[in-house]
């Protein structure tokens, strides 16, 4: 018998020698084969390209990548002998499409496109991470479920300088995110600045003072000017530092609600037409942009002519969410619009307004995006809804046959607290948000496979009230941002308890990179 329980121990312990090494690439991939032996990557390795221009730069980054393991760059060159990353297009692969072999000669990484070669190369640098150097052999076979995967960050309740919207792409990018939405505008602050109109970076830039504590229960103000705006040339900067990471950056100016920064600067906006300031709260004003007026609308065009050619992202995010009708009932310009075209109330005023704008954005070569409020009163079919408040506004929207982003509150409002434990968390919202709910995201909730075509991906979103710089974004965002990347990539091969595995791994990645990120999760504090 103890001969027998010897036998039995040895046989486990040359079965767990030779059991195949676990690959724990975030998001999850489609397929993976391992093989035998592994693949060292240091110094000496050299990243091949051919004589294909597009991937040396991709090769370029990966190599800066993977700088904290080899301890310098390496060598990024047309061709070479030895130890090798070859990178290659493959036109039989889709666009986001990727294989990644690797095999102890080296390693080799096919994808349909650059963007594609760069998200094979976001899966091997992982492995690189994981195994401070040595990968194992294995065949990754992926492509992403969902074409639209984003990210929202406000930039108006606090600002962030450039370098520190730079990181944000680059977590956007290790997580295989392809879009960045950039919430530039709003009642606490405008910041982009339009040369046509100079105040608006001069004068709607800056509060005089800051909330201090939680809106619901603070009346405490900090007495300090708060401000900043982006240069035409830095926003240039931030959407050429996008591309080459293959993100694409869809600019938000919002519209007619929050709009103080712009009332502030030019008074003429609002109904009111003067008395205007910067918020210095948190939550909503009821000064809105002017429905009534034909110069409101020509502003707006003078400024989304300057936007549009600063950003080529096909879409333009113009809100037309939280806007309060108070101001429209009690102006006479808003109730002559609304008679003259037949409108029937201040829903369908917005609707109209709404509308307006589009037409001329459709006629510029650009499509909309609004939060999900844009349904009230109707909307053309060119029109794309990001659901917001919870999904029930998603799911009419592709009942109705428009295009639809998936970024309900009640899983991806990333700065929502991260624990019920609230002595552990910082000054934030009250509501709270675990890991495993962000996971539960399902965007074809309640719809018919004929529907669901009309949903394009989803969006993890984070606003800034109280998030006052990038250390704190980072401890907002991480590790949960992963979860909403693994819905967009992976929404058919989800498994959460599998998921919480991988990324006892992937934390090592954040390790390397330095992010202040949450521990709740990984500690089981959570939930």
């Amino acid at each position: 018998m103890k001969r027998l329980f010897v036998l039995v121990c040895a046989l486990g312990l040359w079965a767990a020698a030779w059991a195949a090494p676990e690959v724990n690439i975030v998001p999850k991939p489609l397929n993976v084969e391992t093989g035998d032996g592994s693949f060292t990557v240091d110094a000496a390795t050299v990243v091949t390209v051919g004589r294909d221009a597009s991937l040396r730069s991709v090769g370029e980054l990966f190599a800066a990548m993977i700088e904290p393991v080899t301890g310098r760059a390496v060598k990024v060159k047309t061709a070479a002998d030895g130890a090798k990353i070859d990178l290659a297009v493959d036109p039989e692969l889709g666009e986001e499409e990727y294989v990644l072999r690797v095999t102890p000669a080296g390693a080799d990484v096919r994808g349909g496109s650059p963007k594609g070669v760069l998200y094979g190369l976001q899966s091997l640098r992982q492995l690189v991470i994981e195994g401070e150097g040595t990968v194992p052999a294995v065949t990754v076979k992926d492509k992403p479920y969902f074409g639209y995967r984003g990210a929202m960050l406000d930039v108006c309740r606090h600002f962030m300088p450039v370098e520190d919207v730079k990181a944000f792409i680059d977590i956007l990018a290790m997580h295989k995110l392809n879009r960045f939405h950039f919430h530039l505008t709003d009642d606490q602050g405008w910041r982009i600045k339009i040369k046509k109109y100079p105040d608006l970076a001069r004068k709607g830039s800056v509060r005089k003072e800051t909330l201090v504590g939680n809106l619901r229960t603070s009346t405490e103000y900090d007495g300090i000017p708060y401000g900043g705006y982006y240069t035409q040339k830095q926003i240039r900067e931030i959407v050429r530092y996008a591309a080459e990471r293959h993100i694409e950056v869809i600019p938000e100016i919002e519209m007619p609600g929050h709009g103080l920064g712009a009332l502030t600067a030019y008074p003429w906006l609002g109904c009111r037409g003067e008395n205007y300031e910067v918020w210095t709260r948190w939550g909503i004003s009821k000064d809105v942009f002017c429905a009534g007026k034909d110069s409101t609308f020509e502003f707006l065009q003078d400024v989304l002519a300057e936007v549009i050619e600063l950003f080529p992202s096909k879409y333009i995010h113009i809100g037309g969410d939280e806007c309060p009708k108070a101001r429209w009932k009690e102006c006479p310009l808003c109730q002559r619009r609304m008679k003259e075209n037949g409108l029937k109330n201040e829903e369908e005023l917005q609707s109209y307004f709404m509308q307006r704008i589009e037409k001329w954005l459709n006629g510029h070569g650009r499509n909309i995006i609004g939060w999900d409020e844009i349904l009230q009163g109707g909307i053309s079919k060119t029109a794309t809804v990001m659901s917001w408040r919870g999904s029930k506004g998603g799911i009419a929207a592709a009942k109705a046959g428009n295009t639809v982003i998936m970024a309900p509150n009640t899983h991806c409002y990333l700065d929502y607290r991260q624990t019920r434990q609230q002595e552990f968390e910082p000054l934030g919202q009250v509501k709270y948000l675990p890991m495993r709910q962000v996971y539960a995201l399902d965007p074809y909730e309640q719809l018919t496979p004929d529907e669901r075509k009309y949903i394009l991906g989803v969006q993890g979103n984070l606003w800034t009230e109280y998030i006052p710089d990038f250390r704190q974004v980072k401890h907002m965002l991480l590790p949960r941002l992963a979860a909403i990347a693994e819905t967009g990539w992976a929404y058919d091969r989800k498994d959460f308890e599998d998921f919480s595995r991988r990324m006892r791994q992937f934390r090592k990645f954040y390790d390397r990179a330095g992010y202040n990120y949450a521990t709740y999760f990984f500690d089981g504090k959570d939930e």
